[in-house]
């Protein structure tokens, strides 16, 4: 037994000065110190030694562990102090570019929208994007049979009764109007989902603020004068913009309103269809059945109300040609923004 722990302190003094990291620290514990280990072994042979001998055996065993676990512990704290003089990496070659995250531009352009509105007097509401239809339809004097109803053009929840995915902010005009009592000057900028089909100028999910003033005596002038300032501080004082009498649900009269298409300077493009113009907003003064299902009298107030697409308002500042490039995630695009 004497033989074998002496035979055991050899080898183990042999390995120690060869170990020169903590990967191989670890190994040789694995295989001398751990209960399945050599050192543990020859321990559980202290049973058949006899009893005269036990002293001397357990004393030089007690040497042996104690020493090799001593000597553990300091290359231990050895390899954890010192530091790998080869380095991990080829200082002689060239840094790299750190990209650093930015606002999307989409997002950009809504929160300018939001300042000048808010510069306007105008107060900023939020609703749910899960609608019911009362609120994303009948309140806003869709007729039963109106297309937007139709399943080619609404998104519907399964197993939601009459909920959707809201087609338009206008809800939140509703929830306003119940809530609050005229004068009402707010806007909502929000997300909106329509079943249409991917292309250059539309997306299926897409982000929109619209406006709602109502107070008495509230005319169509206000509405175009109110467009007007927001135009001129957003495109500059020399904007050319354009209404274009219109149909809407809510709003009668109602008017599309058109800006100079500077992508092509109104020598016409794919994207303003040739025209010279491009949409940006639909416009009108709020329907009285609006204002009714709302809670307010239409013979008492009157209201005009707004509704920008900020994609298109985004993809005329910077001079996007393809609306699908905002969501391509493509950095290259994104950093020429």
């Amino acid at each position: 037994m004497l033989n074998d722990i002496r035979s055991l302190l050899k080898e183990i003094g042999e390995k120690l000065p060869n170990l020169k990291n903590s990967e191989q620290l670890e190994q040789f514990r694995l295989e001398y110190i751990v209960k399945k280990g050599k050192i543990q072994a020859l321990m559980q042979r202290m049973k058949d030694v006899s009893k005269a001998d036990k002293p001397l055996v357990g004393k030089e065993l007690n040497i042996l562990r104690k020493g090799t676990e001593a000597k553990i512990k300091e290359l231990k704290e050895k390899f954890e102090n010192t530091t790998d003089s080869s380095p991990d990496l080829d200082l002689t070659l060239p840094g790299r570019r750190r990209f650093t995250g930015s606002k999307h531009p989409v997002m950009s352009v809504m929160d300018e929208m939001v300042d000048i509105f808010k510069s306007l007097g105008f107060t900023v509401a939020e609703g749910p994007e899960i609608e019911d239809d009362y609120h994303n339809f009948d309140a806003l004097n869709f007729p039963p049979d109106h297309p937007a109803r139709d399943m080619q053009d609404t998104f519907f929840m399964k197993g939601g009764e009459d909920l959707l995915l809201r087609t338009h902010t206008s809800p939140v005009q509703i929830r306003i109007m119940k809530d609050s009592q005229p004068p009402i000057r707010s806007i909502m900028p929000g997300r909106v989902y329509r079943n249409e089909a991917i292309n250059a100028r539309s997306l299926a999910e897409f982000h929109q603020i619209e406006g709602l003033y109502i107070d008495k005596n509230v005319t169509l002038a206000d509405l175009k004068s109110t467009i007007i300032s927001f135009a001129k501080k957003m495109y500059g004082e020399n904007s050319q913009f354009r209404f274009r009498p219109s149909f809407f649900p809510f709003t009668e009269p109602s008017a599309e309103i058109d800006i100079s298409c500077y992508l092509c300077g109104g020598e016409g493009c794919k994207i303003c269809k040739g025209t010279g113009w491009l949409e940006i907003a639909g416009s009108g003064m709020v329907h009285p059945n609006v204002l009714k299902a709302g809670g307010i009298d239409p013979e008492v107030y009157s209201g005009f109300a707004f509704g920008f697409g900020i994609e298109r308002v985004a993809m005329l500042r910077y001079g996007i040609t393809d609306i699908r490039y905002f969501y391509e995630n493509d950095i290259r695009v994104l950093d020429q923004l």
